[in-house]
């Protein structure tokens, strides 16, 4: 196999212009006869209003994958782009505004702050990035109805059940209005039937709102809600 050969392009349908934008992006540590490879170079695309899961067993490079298209990991090579902005060019200072601006993270454990009610861990966002008030107040309100958690606002994680954890997240994941939304192994501690319910409820959010989504899992029960699904083994990433 060549080396062209080995480097997937993968890319969906529609003609909008990308949200997510990865282009012979790869990770290598180390180097000389010591290097290894994280990630082979891989080009992708996702666009408004798609949910692309990514699919593959533990040490797959599923993890570097995220955290390069999360902004959270600079590639060894290649270009990254979010919401038309290169982020490979950003100084190191820059990612963690543009990452509160521009993209939502939904993680394994949900990641709720133990000591915030449920209303408190989506004001939080608004708050460190400098917003406050009652729009804020009355968004956070709004997502946290959408998302059938009006009862639930006043309650602290511990309170709440592991998909009600799991829907706090996302409504979280929304409450800066980004353009990407990361999603890490949502299902991992859930039954099938509170896994399906989170990832209906994530896809229908990007589908409604335009958004852009990735999904790392190596949950098969929940691929046939995505749009598109592509498989990473041995850091290599097919559709």
């Amino acid at each position: 196999m060549t080396a062209t050969s080995q480097r997937p392009r993968i890319t969906s349908a529609p003609l909008t212009t990308p949200v997510l934008s990865l282009s012979e992006v790869s990770k290598t540590y180390g180097d000389g006869e010591g290097t290894i490879t994280a990630l082979h170079p891989v080009t992708l695309d996702v666009r408004p209003g798609e949910l692309v899961a990514v699919n593959g067993p533990s040490g797959s490079g599923k993890s570097t994958f995220l955290s390069i298209a999360g902004a959270l990991l600079r590639p060894t090579t290649g270009q990254v782009k979010i919401a038309g902005q290169e982020v490979t060019a950003l100084p190191q200072g820059a990612l963690s505004a543009f990452r509160l601006e521009h993209l939502g993270f939904v993680l394994q454990s949900s990641n709720l702050i133990p000591y915030l009610n449920v209303r408190e861990q989506l004001t939080l966002v608004p708050h460190l990035a400098g917003l406050r008030g009652r729009d804020v107040q009355a968004r956070a309100d709004d997502l946290l109805g959408l998302l059938g958690l009006s009862g639930r606002a006043r309650h602290l994680p511990d309170a709440l059940s592991g998909g009600q954890r799991q829907r706090v997240a996302i409504a979280r994941a929304l409450m800066n209005d980004p353009h990407l939304i990361l999603a890490d192994e949502p299902t991992a501690s859930l039954d099938s039937a509170r896994g399906r319910e989170v990832v209906e409820l994530l896809a229908g959010q990007v589908r409604q709102r335009g958004k852009a989504a990735v999904m790392v899992t190596h949950d098969e029960r929940v691929l046939d809600l995505c749009d598109r699904v592509v498989s990473i083994v041995d850091g290599r990433l097919r559709e």
